[in-house]
């Protein structure tokens, strides 16, 4: 990335969602030594609202993350409050399968088991390496969790193993394994109207997004995306060639610069590729590329990109992007046998 490229301040965007977003103030929590707890959903059965892998932090009286509808997320805090200041781990076991759970006690109506690991943050120490590692796209975060206070976390080449006490609850010899799946990755290729909703909403589903634009009338959107860089797309290709993307979208509303974008990913590995602006513009872009760039692009490219969900104008299209990029994500979590 060459002196151009843009971090943006996190205080300048809103807040992540999903694992992202819970692991990013878990990651904060640590760097600051707050007294915080993690709750990972090890295991589930039947129909529940979250499945394993899912992730929620609680601490200083504020919560990141849902494991439930709300219902269940009281006796979490509470129990999470005693977790961070013993540095025990505790587990939660809920279970609303019986007909009784419909009209008593949480009153969840969901059919299902949740298996609750609650990890007090601060008996980690270092664990927050991992975190970045993941948010850097370095693989999925594998985290092994024992009813005997052993926990292991990996990713990559990396794996470090804590001991940690336990509360009685956590009695036995029983293991439970979760990965996380890296957070998905968009590159985009041109800002424009529907900028300023889609960035935050993928930001909102977790999203790591990095605008590439130079025209000086859309780079205030810049501010919208993680990583932001005033090059063109070819060069923008080579300062992230060692990092991979999910899906690239190319949405300039300028012609010129579209047909070099999709000539710059002709030669890109990138699986997604997305197009803005009807079929006869497509197929009129088509023809200024060479044939080798058409053949490249044709099996990837998806155009019109978006989801058929009606409505009209910048913000309609956004929410269809996204819906279509979230299509992309089909097992964010799995359980580990």
């Amino acid at each position: 990335m060459d002196s151009r490229s843009v971090t943006v301040s996190s205080s300048s965007r809103p807040p992540a969602g999903g694992s992202r977003g819970v692991l990013e103030a878990a990651f904060a929590a640590m760097q600051h030594g707050a007294a915080a707890t993690l709750a990972v959903v090890m295991e589930t059965e039947g129909s529940t609202y979250v499945r394993p892998g899912a992730l929620a932090l609680f601490g200083g009286g504020a919560q990141v993350g849902w494991l439930s509808g709300g219902c269940l997320e009281p006796e979490i805090a509470a129990r999470a409050e005693v977790v961070a200041r013993d540095g025990r781990i505790e587990w939660m076991d809920v279970d609303t399968r019986d007909d009784e759970d419909l009209l008593a006690g949480s009153a969840l109506g969901c059919r299902g088991r949740l298996h609750i690991a609650l990890l007090p943050l601060p008996s980690l120490m270092g664990w927050d390496a991992f975190i970045a590692a993941w948010r850097n796209g370095e693989g999925r975060l594998r985290l092994t969790v024992s009813a005997d206070g052993s926990v292991e976390s990996e990713i990559g080449g990396s794996m470090r193993r804590w001991q940690v006490a336990v509360t009685a609850s956590a009695a036995g010899a029983t293991t439970h394994h979760v990965e996380i799946a890296a957070p998905p990755t968009v590159l985009v290729l041109g800002a424009g109207p529907e900028t300023p909703m889609l960035l935050p909403l993928l930001r909102s589903l977790g999203w790591m997004t990095t605008l590439v634009e130079r025209r000086p009338r859309w780079r205030l959107l810049a501010a919208a995306a993680d990583v932001a860089v005033e090059q063109m797309p070819e060069s923008a290709l080579r300062s992230f060639a060692q990092r991979a993307f999910d899906a690239a979208l190319v949405m300039h509303h300028n012609f010129e610069l579209d047909r070099e974008a999709l000539a710059a990913l002709a030669a890109s590995d990138i699986a997604f590729i997305g197009l803005l602006g009807p079929v006869r513009r497509r197929e009129d872009l088509f023809r200024m590329l060479s044939a080798d760039e058409r053949v490249a692009l044709q099996p990837r490219l998806h155009s019109p990109i978006g989801l058929k969900l009606g409505g009209h104008g910048p913000e309609a299209i956004a929410l269809s992007i996204a819906a279509q990029l979230q299509t992309l994500q089909q097992q964010p979590y799995r359980q580990v046998p």
